[in-house]
């Protein structure tokens, strides 16, 4: 039978010319298996933790000198911080489609710690009032009109939000000088002119504190969601130990100063009003966070900047003290009115 078209049979005759003899074994080559790649270095790279550590070291020395020196270097400060922060608002929120008065926002919330410095609360609320109608008068200038709610309503918004909320560090600071305009220099002969700086160490202490214990009971122990829709990673279990670590914080403030700082800013000052007031301004410090997740939530962002490692903007980092800085105030007006009333 004929062998199929096409198919070539095997030459195994010595005598047809197409006859090779085959190669030997040694000369066969056989491929090598392909070269194993070095495993590559990993690269270090600082975590989140420690960036928000690093940041931390270096803004706090600066900041508790601030604090301590007071007068305008400290009036300076928070100016400069609400400057930042309310350009970071600003930014976010034309992200939502908002078009702010961005000069006369950003001047007048860095106007208002001045004014509070300067005069007092009467004068900060008639400033206010005269911002707000600035800024409809300002509107009614634009062409454009079917913004002007957006508009007014952010670039009003951003001063209260960031200015007016943050000049109370300035009244904190210097509550002496707030209570002898309310009492007289008689009931406040008994108060060091400096307690102020007592009172922001402890404000700051409990809310930092509760950032920092919120953050940590949370991972280890979370599994409540506190705020699902604002902010999922937060827990109520994180909560509850940022309240309680603030409070802690504030009783360690208070002893401090008792023991190891000269004078009497703090002796008057009772431990267990101080742990109230660790407390309440613990609450309030979570509430500053979320209100500010909720914001940037609203705007699809995860950070208000990135001018702060491991922290995002500096909005990220006051926005707790927002809250507890105001709350801290009138708990402090509260509490020498029923000093001096009793």
């Amino acid at each position: 039978m004929e062998p199929t078209a096409g198919k070539q049979e095997p030459v195994t005759d010595e005598a047809d010319p197409r006859w090779q003899e085959p190669a030997s074994e040694a000369a066969v080559v056989h491929p090598r298996a392909p070269t194993p790649r070095m495993p590559e270095k990993k690269r270090w790279r600082p975590s989140n933790l420690i960036l928000r550590l690093i940041t931390a070291v270096i803004l706090i020395p600066p900041l508790i000198w601030a604090c301590y020196v007071g007068g305008m270097p400290y009036v300076g400060v928070v100016i400069a911080i609400i400057f930042v922060a309310i350009n970071e608002f600003y930014d976010f929120i034309s992200q939502k489609g908002a078009a702010p008065h961005r000069l006369l926002g950003t001047v007048a919330a860095a106007a208002l710690p001045l004014i509070v410095f300067i005069g007092d609360a009467f004068y900060a609320t008639s400033f206010m009032t005269a911002v707000l109608l600035g800024v409809m008068i300002l509107q009614l200038t634009k062409a454009e009109i079917r913004e002007s709610i957006a508009s007014v309503s952010a670039t009003f918004f951003g001063v209260f939000y960031v200015g007016w909320l943050l000049s109370h560090a300035v009244s904190v600071r210097f509550i002496h000088s707030d209570l002898t305009r309310r009492y007289g220099e008689v009931q406040t002969a008994g108060i060091d002119p400096e307690i102020g700086f007592f009172f922001m160490l402890l404000c700051l202490t409990a809310a930092v504190l509760c950032d920092t214990g919120a953050y940590f009971v949370g991972r280890r122990y979370g599994r409540h969601r506190l705020a699902p829709a604002i902010s999922p990673n937060k827990t109520v279990e994180g909560a509850l130990g940022g309240i309680v670590l603030g409070a802690l914080g504030a009783v360690a403030a208070k002893l401090v100063f008792d023991y190891l700082v000269p004078g009497q800013l703090s002796k008057d000052f009772p431990l267990l009003v101080a742990a109230i007031f660790g407390v309440v301004v613990a609450s309030m410090a979570i509430l500053g966070d979320l209100v500010e997740s909720l914001l940037k939530r609203d705007a699809h962002l995860k950070d208000a900047g990135a001018i702060l490692p491991g922290v995002g903007g500096v909005l990220d980092r006051i926005d707790s003290a927002l809250l507890a800085i105001p709350v801290m105030y009138y708990l402090l007006l509260a509490y020498y009115y029923v000093h001096f009333m009793a």
